[in-house]
C-alpha cells in the first residue's frame, strides 16, 4: 500500500532529470585515465607507422590492411579525445587559483597539452605522441604535487 502511495506521488510530481558528472563535490580526481588514453594514442601511431602496405593486387591484404589502418585511427582519434576530456576535467575542475601560483606555467601547460590531443587526433605523429605523453607527465608531476604525495609515473607499455 505505501507503495502504490509513493508510485502516485511519482507520477504526479515526476522528479526532474539530473546529471552527474566531475563537476559534483566527488573529490575524486587523478591523471591517471589521462596517462592511459594517452598511452593508447601513442600505441596506435606506431602501429599506423608500423603497418605495412601490401604488395600491389592483392585484395584480401589490402582490405585487411585498410580495416586495420581504419581501427588504428578511430582508436587513435578517440583516445586523443578522450586524453584530452580528462585534462580540461582536472584543468577547469581540480586546479585552484591557489594551484595557479604554486605552478605559473599550469594554463599553458594545460593548453598545450590540449593542442598536442587535437594535433594527435588530425595527423599520424609520433613526436607529437610522445610530446602529448610527455605534458601527460608533467601534469601528473603538478597535480600530485598540489597534494603533498609522490606517485611515481608508470606507464603500461
Amino acid at each position: 500500500m505505501l507503495n502504490q502511495a509513493i508510485a502516485k506521488l511519482q507520477a504526479w510530481f515526476p522528479a526532474a532529470a539530473v546529471h552527474a558528472h566531475c563537476d559534483g563535490p566527488c573529490g575524486v580526481y587523478d591523471p591517471s585515465s589521462a596517462r592511459i588514453a594517452a598511452e593508447a594514442v601513442l600505441s596506435m601511431t606506431k602501429k599506423l607507422v608500423d603497418l605495412e602496405v601490401p604488395a600491389g593486387g592483392d585484395k584480401a591484404a589490402s582490405v585487411a590492411y585498410h580495416n586495420t589502418f581504419a581501427r588504428y585511427t578511430a582508436i587513435k582519434e578517440e583516445q586523443a579525445q578522450i586524453t584530452k576530456d580528462e585534462l580540461l576535467v582536472l584543468w577547469t575542475d581540480y586546479f585552484k587559483p591557489i594551484h595557479l601560483e604554486q605552478f605559473p606555467d599550469l594554463h599553458d601547460t594545460f593548453w598545450k597539452a590540449a593542442k598536442l590531443c587535437s594535433a594527435c587526433k588530425v595527423e599520424v605523429s609520433v613526436q607529437h605522441a610522445n610530446e602529448l605523453m610527455e605534458a601527460v607527465q608533467k601534469i601528473h608531476g603538478i597535480f600530485w604535487a598540489t597534494k603533498n604525495r609522490d606517485v611515481s609515473w608508470y606507464t603500461a607499455s
